[in-house]
């Protein structure tokens, strides 16, 4: 058999990785992205496997497939991939899919400066800005976010007892700040992150288990935000996010940082109009702002919108060859 080819451009947003899957991806039925997410994780995650594990990515790999919208009022559909499954919301990969897609002409937009994608959480509006042929910043209109659950109890190995609350930007994140069992972020290494996370996760699930209230296929804690005190002097707060078996993004996480604005604004901390400077694990910035109020199944919820930058870093034409006994990737334990 032929190898398997995939034309892809690579590009990080604020530091954490997009690789764009632009050609050989797996053609899938004129139906809605909610709908591609199914039957790409049912018949095809291999291309995911391939494309983000050793030794084509790396523990926090990222990426997106472009594909042609289902919806007539959309210009682009997006399924995005990563280490941890195919996602039905990615901020920091929308911001640098739009990037590329506007940067290589993957997509003429029908309005200049504005772009509307359809990606498996529903409808996401796109505004960008351009110098020339380069794309200077992306923000994302994102989903309608909420607080799903505040105050949970959990016991944590290694940590106690923790109080968390539980947010919805795209993803549900359960999100940590500090108390009499955590400090904070500054004395807190990326080796305790990525040990200590998966414990948090697992409590939380189990005293949780939060599904989407309209979509059911939403479901499950995938997230763990870390949030601090900011160090950039922009910055409102400071995060570190943990996706996947071994993921820390780089960036400030456009679901995280849109479930972080919904949980500010449910305990009085943020208000319609209020801007939401973030900071990453590495310094870079998200300029989020809640734009309005919105329901979430009955329960009260906000608009976030998202702004930031990516840059194109590389054009990778990937083989995934069956001869391979590493074809489909592979991740250290």
């Amino acid at each position: 058999m032929h190898p398997h080819t995939f034309l892809c451009v690579d590009a990080h947003t604020c530091g954490n990785p997009v690789r764009v899957v632009a050609g050989g991806a797996p053609v899938l039925p004129n139906v809605p992205m909610g709908e591609k997410r199914q039957i790409f994780v049912a018949e095809h995650d291999w291309v995911r496997r391939a494309l983000m594990f050793e030794p084509r990515g790396h523990d926090a790999m990222s990426g997106s497939i472009l594909y042609p919208p289902s919806r007539e009022d959309c210009d682009l559909g997006v399924l995005f991939i990563e280490v941890s499954g195919c996602l039905p919301m990615c901020g920091h990969g929308t911001i640098g899919t739009v990037t590329v897609a506007l940067e290589q002409g993957f997509v003429v937009p029908r309005v200049e400066g504005r772009l509307a994608l359809e990606v498996p959480a529903g409808k996401v509006e796109v505004e960008y800005r351009r110098d020339g042929r380069f794309v200077d910043e992306v923000r994302l209109y994102n989903i309608p976010s909420y607080l799903h659950a505040s105050d949970v109890r959990v016991e944590v190995p290694g940590l106690g007892p923790l109080t968390v609350d539980v947010s919805y930007g795209g993803n549900f994140y359960a999100i940590v700040e500090p108390q009499p069992g955590w400090a904070g972020l500054d004395g807190m290494t990326s080796a305790e992150i990525l040990t200590l996370s998966p414990l948090v996760r697992q409590a939380v699930q189990r005293a949780v288990s939060p599904v989407h209230p309209e979509d059911p296929r939403i479901q499950g804690l995938s997230h763990v935000m870390w949030a601090d005190r900011p160090k950039h002097p922009q910055a409102h707060a400071r995060n570190a996010v943990f996706y996947g078996d071994k993921g820390i993004d780089r960036s400030p996480c456009g679901t995280g940082t849109s479930a972080r604005m919904a949980q500010r604004v449910a305990r009085g901390l943020l208000k319609v109009g209020d801007d939401f400077v973030h900071e990453s694990i590495i310094g870079t910035l998200f300029h989020g702002r809640v734009e309005g109020t919105a329901e979430v199944g009955g329960r009260a919820a906000i608009r976030p919108s998202i702004g930031g930058w990516a840059r194109v870093i590389g054009h990778n034409t990937i083989l995934v060859d069956e001869r391979d006994p590493l074809a489909f990737g592979f991740q250290l334990a």
